[in-house]
């Protein structure tokens, strides 16, 4: 598969995404379009951790060779109360670390928690895996990583 990337340095998209999340307020590093992701991970300048269940990853698919961290499981999606030790773990405070989940909402609340616990380089992954929901309520119509046609596989 052959992805096509905006020759864009890729220090210069952390400094957007930083600028940006500075100008609206949020409190962890700020968001990075799927395709811009992308171009991080392959640089091997991030870390891409995804924060989906293990059940949404082995059905819906995933990013090979992503590193996964639950923010919530089961199906009432319970809270992991682990979260942050087990990102500590898997990535480091100091690393550059780029949460994605389903459309972006979950993996917003995980970088606010990281960011709480001392991450001072976590991103959300925006529009998340599968994208958001279209007027028929559907999702992977309108963006997403996979709508991006952005490598990912499912068993």
């Amino acid at each position: 598969m052959t992805v096509e990337l905006e020759e864009r340095p890729t220090h210069a998209l952390l400094e957007a995404a930083r600028s940006a999340a500075a100008e609206t307020g949020l409190s962890y590093a700020g968001g990075i379009a799927p395709r811009d992701a992308w171009a991080l991970v392959s640089a091997g300048e991030a870390l891409l951790v995804d924060v989906r269940t293990a059940e949404e990853r082995k059905f819906v698919g995933y990013v090979p060779d992503s590193l996964h961290v639950a923010w919530a499981t089961g199906t009432s999606l319970t809270r992991n109360p682990r979260f942050v030790r087990e990102l500590e773990a898997k990535t480091g405070k100091d690393a550059v670390v780029l949460l994605l989940c389903r459309s972006g909402n979950r993996s917003a609340l995980a970088a606010e928690a990281a960011a709480k616990a001392g991450f001072g380089q976590v991103f959300n992954v925006l529009e998340g895996f599968e994208g958001e929901l279209d007027a028929a309520q559907r999702r992977g119509a309108t963006n997403g990583w996979r709508f991006h046609g952005l490598p990912w596989v499912q068993d």
